[in-house]
């Protein structure tokens, strides 16, 4: 649900169709992971190529800037890392969606340190989109639209009757409680990041630590939480949907 968890990674072709009777649906990636009725980390952030691609960039520039301090040779080297990646995209003929992704945030970090001269300023779009999620969640709850329910309702292609149903109260409140475990994803990231952002280059190390350990990891558990509370086999049998009709 930010730039650093763009949805994708490989999947099957259409070279694989015909290559048995039946071929396996494409895994489910991102906030579409909430409709499965198991729940793989792996699939989830688009599997260990996914993972590689939304943080060796960042990677590369922090530790390119400590070595050389040099801001410019630290901004290139991101930038091959995420160009690379989308070149090997295109030979292989995988999807391309985590790649441009990536290589979309990775340009308007670029961007914007080498705009403001200052290494820290590479992760201001994240920061930027982290508090734009954190104030939109927190409104859709003000609002009684909690944003979970929102998505999960669009991505399956149901209504919002839940929000007015008073037999679907207890959905309700599991959208509730899910669309505050991303509220505090996102605080736990401001409240970490942005006090180091502050400190600027001196910190830039620290910085990068922790976008790369509250990115994708903590993005991924907070997903796995919200799929136990609004996906998963225990969640749906609490739908009076999904409850069997009493024998008379």
């Amino acid at each position: 649900m930010s730039g650093e968890e763009a949805s994708a990674g490989a999947g099957t072709t259409g070279d694989d169709v015909g290559a048995s009777e039946t071929t396996s649906a494409p895994p489910l990636r991102g906030v579409r992971a909430l409709t499965g009725e198991d729940f793989s980390f792996a699939d989830a952030i688009g599997g260990a190529r996914g993972l590689v691609e939304s943080t060796l960039p960042g990677l590369v520039l922090v530790v390119v800037y400590l070595l050389t301090r040099r801001l410019t040779v630290a901004l290139v080297a991101a930038s091959a890392v995420a160009v690379l990646a989308v070149v090997l995209r295109l030979v292989q003929r995988t999807p391309m969606t985590q790649a441009f992704s990536g290589l979309l945030g990775v340009g308007v970090g670029v961007l914007w340190a080498w705009w403001s001269g200052r290494a820290q300023d590479y992760f201001v779009g994240g920061l930027l989109l982290n508090a734009a999620w954190f104030i939109g969640i927190v409104i859709s709850l003000a609002v009684r639209w909690p944003a979970v329910g929102v998505l999960v309702s669009l991505v399956r292609g149901q209504g919002m009757l839940w929000r007015t149903d008073p037999d679907l109260g207890h959905l309700r409140r599991r959208y509730v409680w899910a669309s505050w475990l991303w509220v505090v994803m996102f605080g736990l990231r401001l409240a970490v990041q942005v006090p180091l952002y502050l400190r600027g280059a001196e910190a830039i190390g620290w910085l990068g630590t922790a976008r790369l350990a509250m990115g994708v990891p903590l993005f991924a558990l907070t997903l796995w939480l919200t799929w136990l509370l609004v996906g998963s086999r225990a969640a749906l049998a609490d739908r009076p949907s999904q409850r069997p009709t009493p024998q008379r």
